[in-house]
Formats: C-alpha cells, structure tokens, sequence
C-alpha cells in the first residue's frame, strides 16, 4: 500500500499543473500506472519571449518538413546512391532554412572542410580567431540525428555557437551512419579521427561533446578508446541523450513520448538501420551504462537535457551511475523544452547551454 501511495503521489506532482478528467489512477501490482488524459500547457518558468520562439519555430518546422518531404522524399531501402542524393538534397534544403540562417547571423565562424585520418571533418574556428589560451586546444563535435542524418547540417547548429562563443576550434566528424553503415562504424570513425588528432594535441587539450545521436557515440567512444586503449580526452559532454541504450523503458521515454509524440514513429525506429534489427543491448560497446568497469574510466562529464525530452531518464541515469562510480559530472536540466532545443539559437535557454558548454571545456581543458 505504503508503494501504491509513493507513486500516485509521483504521478500527481508530475502532471498536477494539467487539467485531468476525473476518472482516479489505476496502478497495477506490478507498478504500471495507468494515467488519464490531460492536457499539458506550456511551462510556466518559460519566458514570453521564449514561448513567443518555440511558436515561431513550430510554425517554420512544420513550412520546412513539408517543403523538404516534398522536394527531397526519403529512400525506401538502404541502395547506398539514393540516400547519398537524398542527405545532398535535405542538406541543400537546410541552408536555406531560418534556423540555420538565423545561427550564421548571431555567430560568426569560418568554415572549412578537411579529412583527418581518411575521415571527412568540418573544421569551424571563430571569425575573430582562435584565442590565443586555446592555440593548443581542441574540440571535436558528434552532430545528432539518430545514426541516420546530421551531417553537414545539424553538424553546424551544434559546432558554430561553441567555437565562436569559446574562441576555439571545432572539429565535426562525418562518421558513417545507417542504413549503409552498422554499429561500431561511427565508433570506428571517432577513433580514427582522434588518433589522428593526437599527433598534434596533447589528450590533456582535447574535448569531446555530443547532442542526441551524437551524444550516444560520445559514450560509445569513450567504451571504445578504452578497448583500443587509447588515450581518453580530458573531459566530455553529452547532450539530450548519454549511455544509455536509445528506447530503454523509462518514465521520460513513456510519458513524453505518449504527450508530445515522436512524430507517430517509435525513437528507436530511427536507431535501427544503423543498430541492426536485434542489436546486442549487454554490449557495453554498444550500452556504455552495461559495464560499471567502463563507466568508471569516464572523464570528467557534462549532461545536459530538458524536462520534455524522451531521454530524460536516461541522462539522468547515467549521471548518477558515473557519480556513483566517482566520475567527476555535471548536470542541467532545462524546464519545459523538447529534444535537442538548444539547436534553436533564438531560444535564450540554448544560449545557456551554449556557455554552459564552453565554461565547462574551458575548466577542465588544461
């Protein structure tokens, strides 16, 4: 009973600002909450100008989505030159959306595009140089888009804000991703390119951060450097998604998911072509959080989501097995914002992300 009583009052703190019909809360004997419609506003710590950008951007998503379904439609199988012409097509479509346009205006970077180790990269450094504290330092980049898409897009929301805010280099892989390409591939690639990097940076001067997707490879990496014994960066960051396996049965993957949806596609769909149909969820490899021995050798870690991301759990989660493990982490949530908000630099809040990151690279990167 005493059980029963914990988690209708969870349940009630959780949605006692929605507007519930009257019918009571059904918990079963083994924990599953049955939970009536509501309906869910806005947050109230948000501000109006915030609230007045997330309409904004719901409108010019939905004007984008429609555009690029229509102008660049997604393959049907996996043949390896149809979903080359279709990332080319969204990426030109990208370019010329607000969001993006709206990120070059605020932050002013050069662009350039190199291969390091045989990886494609693209190198982002502040217009007004590099500082000069940070001659000898490097970040690398891991774009999100769920082992499918992000590069050369996504890749620029996520590198841009940081070089120009922290006057450093910003290094963003290309990895390989799915339906051409399978688990450990991306893994494969972040080594590559890092071992490449090391010839010129001390590991000591070296960062790691990733958003969504990429915030899964940043975990990965770390699991996979150590296999391959190679030197771990100074410290990391994953952002809106951490070491967790991508559709783990979690309060924020069932409940945000059942309120706000995900576009009627289950999270771990997009996942798939690149984890495989029936991928291994014990490999640590794969599911960093499987293996306390490979979490414990994390680097110093920053997390970062928000209260209406899926993924809430699990960042959570794995920051407080690295704690407990003794790995020095840092955690921030942001309240009433969706997965990856902090793409949106005309978000106040993503401004914070944007220099709660750098002051975090800029703390632990000697």
């Amino acid at each position: 009973m005493r059980n029963k009583l914990v988690i209708l009052l969870l349940i009630s703190i959780l949605v006692g600002a929605c507007k519930t019909t009257q019918q009571p809360y059904l918990v079963e004997e083994n924990g599953t909450v049955h939970v009536p419609a509501y309906v869910l506003p806005e947050s109230s710590f948000l501000s109006e100008e915030s609230k007045m950008v997330l309409k904004k951007e719901r409108e010019e998503k939905a004007n984008a989505n429609q555009l690029m379904q229509k102008a660049c439609p997604q393959p049907k199988n996996s043949d390896k030159d149809a979903w080359e012409a279709y990332r080319e097509c969204t990426i030109q479509h990208f370019y010329t959306t607000p969001v993006y346009t709206n990120m070059l205006k605020r932050y002013k970077v050069d662009i350039a595009v190199d291969t390091i180790g045989g990886v494609y990269t693209e190198v982002f450094t502040p217009a007004e140089g590099i500082k000069e504290t940070n001659k000898n330092k490097v970040l690398i980049s891991l774009h999100s888009g769920a082992f499918l898409y992000g590069s050369r897009t996504f890749s620029h929301l996520e590198s841009i804000p940081i070089a120009a805010l922290g006057g450093i280099k910003v290094i963003s892989i290309d990895y390989r991703v799915g339906p051409e390409h399978q688990f450990p591939a991306a893994s494969e690639d972040v080594a590559t390119a890092y071992k490449a990097l090391l010839k010129e940076y001390e590991p000591q001067n070296i960062g790691i951060y990733g958003i969504a997707g990429g915030g899964a490879l940043v975990a990965q990496s770390m699991a996979w450097f150590q296999k391959e014994k190679i030197p771990l960066p100074k410290a990391v960051g994953m952002v809106s998604m951490a070491a967790a396996q991508p559709r783990p049965k979690t309060d924020s993957m069932h409940m945000v998911s059942a309120t706000l949806g995900f576009n009627g596609v289950a999270p771990f769909t997009y996942f798939e072509p690149y984890y495989g149909s029936n991928p291994n969820f014990n490999d640590p490899l794969l599911v960093p959080l499987q293996s306390e021995e490979v979490l414990s050798k994390f680097p110093p870690s920053l997390l970062i989501v928000s209260t209406r991301d899926f993924h809430l759990s699990s960042v959570v989660y794995t920051h407080r097995q690295l704690v407990k493990l003794g790995v020095e982490a840092d955690l921030h949530v942001w309240e009433g914002l969706g997965h990856v908000f902090m793409n949106n630099a005309e978000l106040s809040e993503s401004r914070e992300v944007f220099k709660v990151v750098v002051d975090f690279f800029k703390q632990w990167l000697s």
